[in-house]
C-alpha cells in the first residue's frame, strides 16, 4: 500500500513532496558550496546528482526513518529548498530535524515558517518528544534559526560526522515537546 505523501501549508509556504521532475530547480541550491557546505556535502554538479538526493527522501519515507519536504512559495511551484526528519526513531519518540533554503530566500523568515510547521507537524503527526538539530559551530544563522524556535544547544560533539575528507564538530541542539507547547 502507497502512503499518501502529506502537504503541509503555511501563510506563505507549500511544503510537498519532490519529485524528480524538481530537480532543476533543486540543482540550483544544491550546486551552491554556500547552501550545501554547513551539510558536509559538496555541490552538486548535475540534474542526476540531484535524482540520488530525490531517491534518498523517497526512501527515507518508504522505510519509516524520515520525510523530507520540498518547500514551494504559495504562488509557485519550484522548489526552494527542503525540510524535514531522517534518523527517526519512532520506539524513542525522537528524530533529527535538517533543512536548506536556496541563498535567494534567505533572510526572508522562510525557513523559520518551513521550520516551525514541520517541528510541529511531528508533535502532532509522529507524536515525537524529541526533535534534534546538528549544526557545525561556524553556522551562525542556523544557530540562530533554531534558537528562535526554542531549540536549546545541549553540547558540543567532538569530531561527531567525517564529511569532504575531513572530521566535523557538531553542536547538539534540541527541544522537547514541551518546550515547544511553551511558545
Amino acid at each position: 500500500m502507497v502512503k499518501e505523501f502529506p502537504i503541509i501549508e503555511t501563510r506563505r509556504l507549500i511544503l510537498r513532496g519532490v519529485e524528480p521532475e524538481d530537480a532543476s530547480d533543486m540543482l540550483k541550491y544544491l550546486s551552491d558550496k554556500d547552501v550545501v557546505k554547513p551539510m558536509g556535502l559538496v555541490p552538486f554538479e548535475t540534474v542526476e546528482d540531484v535524482w540520488d538526493e530525490v531517491k534518498w527522501y523517497k526512501s527515507i519515507y518508504d522505510e519509516g526513518t524520515g520525510i523530507r519536504w520540498g518547500i514551494t512559495l504559495k504562488d509557485s511551484e519550484k522548489v526552494i529548498g527542503s525540510c524535514g526528519f531522517l534518523n527517526m526513531l519512532t520506539k524513542h519518540y525522537r528524530a533529527e530535524i535538517g533543512y536548506e533554503l536556496s541563498k535567494d530566500y534567505w533572510g526572508k523568515g522562510i525557513a523559520s515558517e518551513a521550520l516551525e510547521a514541520v517541528v510541529k507537524y511531528g508533535y502532532h503527526h509522529f507524536q515525537l518528544e524529541r526533535i534534534e538539530a546538528l549544526i557545525e559551530p561556524a553556522n551562525l544563522p542556523s544557530q540562530k534559526l533554531v534558537e528562535r524556535q526554542g531549540f536549546k544547544r545541549e553540547g558540543l560533539l567532538r569530531h561527531y560526522e567525517f564529511t569532504c575528507g575531513k572530521f566535523d564538530d557538531l553542536y547538539m541542539y534540541s527541544i522537547i515537546k514541551k518546550d515547544f507547547d511553551l511558545i
